[in-house]
């Protein structure tokens, strides 16, 4: 039995295939939107497994897996053995032998990556602490329906260095932009995936530096899930670096700006913005649906 792809993040995929996932979620979006039936995978099961909290994640590949036909399964710790102490390694073992593929959710990343070591079936990040990959997808999807390519703009990200801004620096290698991150001191992402894409991603502390001339700027809440105890602290360090029309000011004419959502109007994102009616924050959250139906569909028929 050949050994599935996995979806754990971005480089798990070359950058024409993750540009052939972004044009083939556009054409789902407009397949569905035009209400033709998308039901290729009747009888095929998605398990997912959360170990986090989600709206989007949850609803998105749910609805996903059902428009293509099959059926999703949502395991949460508190009615699996996986809140039990069941060790990930056996059950990826047992969940893989019954469903097609798994989306996770979960803390360590190392914990996909194990499930994933020890699965018999393609397995997709749905976030870690680490990365954030499908967001991503949707991200660009996003970028891309309303102004074309990204590659060889100039990105922005303002805030936490988190799980999305990582995903941003894997971004900016596979879909060839610039990435600048505008952070306070004792925030900024890994270190070493930092240095190994020192060519086209640069720390800043001013965001308003970062901003200049920028075509996306993007941003999230300050406190992750889990930082909730230090959200006082993160409030104070991350006050300047809320985008808002000021910000926005400074960024190319016609920029755009997005939050993977939930936001916190007033905080990382000014209410203004949010609800703008230029606003592509609702469409970015919508290709949540769309990128994801493209990976699952290139998941499960790569596993054919």
């Amino acid at each position: 039995m050949s050994t599935p792809r996995h979806f754990l993040t971005l480089l798990d995929f070359t950058p024409a295939e993750l540009e052939q996932i972004i044009q083939r979620a556009i054409a789902l979006k407009a397949q569905h939107r035009a209400g033709e039936a998308q039901r290729p995978f009747a009888g095929k099961v998605l398990a997912m497994v959360f170990e986090k909290s989600s709206t989007r994640t949850r609803v998105s590949f749910e609805a996903g897996m059902a428009q293509l036909g099959g059926h999703a399964l949502f395991l949460s710790p508190r009615d699996s053995q996986l809140g039990r102490g069941e060790p990930v390694e056996d059950s990826a073992r047992v969940i893989s032998s019954m469903v097609d593929i798994v989306m996770i959710r979960t803390f360590g990343h190392d914990i996909v990556e194990r499930f994933a070591a020890h699965s018999s079936v393609p397995v997709i990040n749905g976030l870690t602490d680490d990365y954030h990959p499908c967001q991503l997808l949707a991200d660009i999807q996003t970028y891309v329906e309303h102004r074309g390519s990204i590659g060889g703009k100039v990105v922005t990200w303002v805030g936490d260095g988190n799980n999305m801004a990582q995903s941003y620096i894997n971004a900016a290698r596979q879909f060839d932009f610039e990435l600048r991150i505008a952070c306070p001191e004792g925030y900024e992402p890994n270190a070493e995936l930092l240095a190994a894409n020192a060519g086209r991603v640069s720390l800043l502390r001013d965001p308003r530096e970062a901003a200049a001339g920028a075509d996306l700027l993007v941003t999230d809440v300050w406190a992750s899930m889990g930082q909730e105890e230090e959200q006082a602290a993160r409030a104070r360090a991350f006050a300047p670096y809320c985008i808002d029309a000021e910000l926005m000011s400074h960024a190319a004419s016609d920029a755009l700006y997005m939050h993977c959502l939930p936001a916190h109007r007033g905080e990382e994102i000014s209410a203004q913005l949010m609800d703008a009616a230029d606003s592509v924050i609702w469409d970015e959250a919508e290709n949540r649906l769309h990128a994801q139906k493209a990976l699952l569909e290139a998941l499960l028929l790569a596993a054919q």
